[in-house]
């Protein structure tokens, strides 16, 4: 294992490598991109192609964001396939970043083929972008660096810059182009593609201090890769177009038998690697299928939760100011701004005392996190009142608890990826973890469609909102349940891990 000390020569700001910082604005800026558009997508679907908010057009809605979220992220298998073999990290980056900005706007295009067109460009931009930039981060450190955790949060903070700014300036943008009480959410997807494009700038204008990280494949330098990608992934765009127009079970099918493969492939690599690193791999195999999990639980945040502050919310208020419920969206980013950093330095405080939890551990302490938040809001629900609303700081709690037992994991399962998964395969491992994310997403789209046709049977207001604990009592076992498991487990899954922290 090479020493993890500071070469004398290495070009650094606030101890880390500059490049990160570079990666940090990138991503930053895609985050603007994704998050804000996210943060209105389901509301926008369920307003513009179905009429109005109410529980049949919200499950409608729910499918949908579902299924473009599930898609939006299971597409990082080839991005990073293609990195690894074609491109490289650096023009991945940039085409993704290309096709994003175009997908949003033609989402401003009032037709929903056109509209659904757009997520498809999305979903092969975000392919390709995606977990190449996370790629590169772990790039930027030498193996058993102690920082790369911290890295990893401080680039995870990038990402929640980003996501916290987004709600807030593409909902306001929305509501300045739309009419009193029915803001125009094409003028967001609008300020969304902007921001892609300051986050390629961003990129391209400072390379340098990459160190010639993530420059393509020897023999692959030349355009005509670029040229044979982009034909790839304008060929790649209608099928996904279908795949959005067919019923989301197709979709589900897919992504599960995708998931599985891409595991069962994991396995029988790590089978045909010494014992050492076939060890890693079963734990990273182990930790990857329990990320899925996890999402499906957390990914409530942009669907069943953003119809919940919209519908069922006493809203916070503030004199004669009441806070627009699509705000909700950046409250869990803000979270992550602040609590980011402490987290960042706690897990280096810990190490210097050797009292740094596990990875397997700390994925633990994300999903107790994760069961606790449904037990806030339920709480909240238990005090709803005659109307069926519950009181903002309810949904508040959920999202402190629910960013705790985020950065526990997410964060940590980044670095997690780039520290297990052999060198030669790190792009398509990081894939993998994405395609994990998307399971999750594409069940948490399930269980918020299963939400609002419950809320949908009874016409009674309080019955309405107890429809939604019923379905959130499932992510309190599944949270509490699998939380308590991989923490009691975690002694044993650490000794696998041969020493990587």
């Amino acid at each position: 294992m090479e020493s993890p000390a500071l070469s004398n020569s290495e070009d650094t700001l606030l101890g880390h490598p500059k490049g990160l910082f570079v990666l940090f604005f990138a991503e930053m800026w895609e985050r603007f991109c994704y998050y804000g558009m996210r943060a209105l997508l389901a509301l926008h679907i369920a307003q513009q192609f179905y009429g109005s908010l109410d529980d049949a057009a919200q499950a409608k809605a729910s499918a949908s964001y579902g299924g473009f979220t599930a898609l939006v992220y299971a597409l990082g298998i080839f991005g990073g396939s293609i990195a690894d073999r074609l491109l490289g990290y650096r023009r991945s980056i940039v085409l993704g970043g290309l096709f994003m900005a175009a997908g949003e706007f033609m989402l401003m295009v009032p037709q929903k083929n056109a509209f659904y067109y757009g997520l498809a460009m999305l979903i092969v931009g975000n392919g390709l972008f995606k977990p190449n930039i996370s790629t590169l981060v772990g790039k930027l450190y030498k193996p058993g660096d102690p920082r790369r955790d911290g890295g990893f949060t401080i680039f995870y903070m990038g990402i929640n810059i980003g996501a916290a700014i987004a709600p807030v300036v593409c909902q306001a943008i929305s509501a300045w182009m739309g009419t009193p009480g029915h803001p125009d959410y094409r003028f967001g997807f609008m300020a969304a593609g902007a921001g892609m494009l300051l986050g390629l700038i961003c990129f391209g204008s400072f390379t340098k201090v990459l160190h010639g990280q993530g420059l393509a494949p020897a023999g692959k330098e030349g355009p005509g890769w670029i040229f044979k990608v982009v034909l790839g992934g304008l060929i790649v765009a209608p099928v996904i177009y279908l795949l959005l127009s067919v019923q989301e079970d197709v979709v589900g099918y897919i992504l599960y038998t995708s998931f599985g493969a891409m595991l069962v492939f994991l396995l029988l690599v790590a089978f045909k690697e010494e014992q050492i690193t076939r060890q890693q791999m079963f734990v990273m195999v182990i930790l990857i299928a329990l990320n899925a999990v996890f999402w499906m639980g957390f990914e409530q945040a942009g669907n069943s939760l953003n119809f919940f502050a919209k519908k069922q919310l006493v809203p916070f208020t503030a004199g004669s100011w009441t806070m627009p419920a699509e705000w909700w969206q950046s409250v869990n980013a803000v979270l992550i701004v602040i609590f980011g950093p402490i987290f960042s330095w706690l897990w280096v405080f810990l190490d210097k005392r050797g009292l740094n939890p596990s990875i397997p551990a700390k994925f633990g302490l994300g999903f107790f996190g994760m069961g606790m938040g449904f037990v806030v809001i339920n709480s909240g629900i238990a005090d709803a009142n005659s109307a069926g609303l519950v009181t903002w700081y309810f949904l508040l709690g959920l999202y402190i608890v629910h960013t705790l037992g985020e950065l526990c994991l997410s964060p940590v399962g980044l670095s997690m990826v780039t520290k297990l998964a052999p060198s030669r395969m790190t792009g398509m491992v990081m894939g993998t973890w994405f395609i994990s994310i998307a399971t999750g997403n594409f069940l948490a789209g399930k269980i918020s469609t299963m939400a609002a046709n419950r809320a949908g049977q009874t016409a009674n207001a309080l019955g309405k909102v107890h429809a939604y604990a019923d379905v959130f009592r499932y992510m309190v076992y599944i949270g509490g349940g699998v939380g308590i498991t991989v923490f009691i487990s975690s002694r044993f899954l650490r000794k696998w891990m041969h020493g990587v922290k």
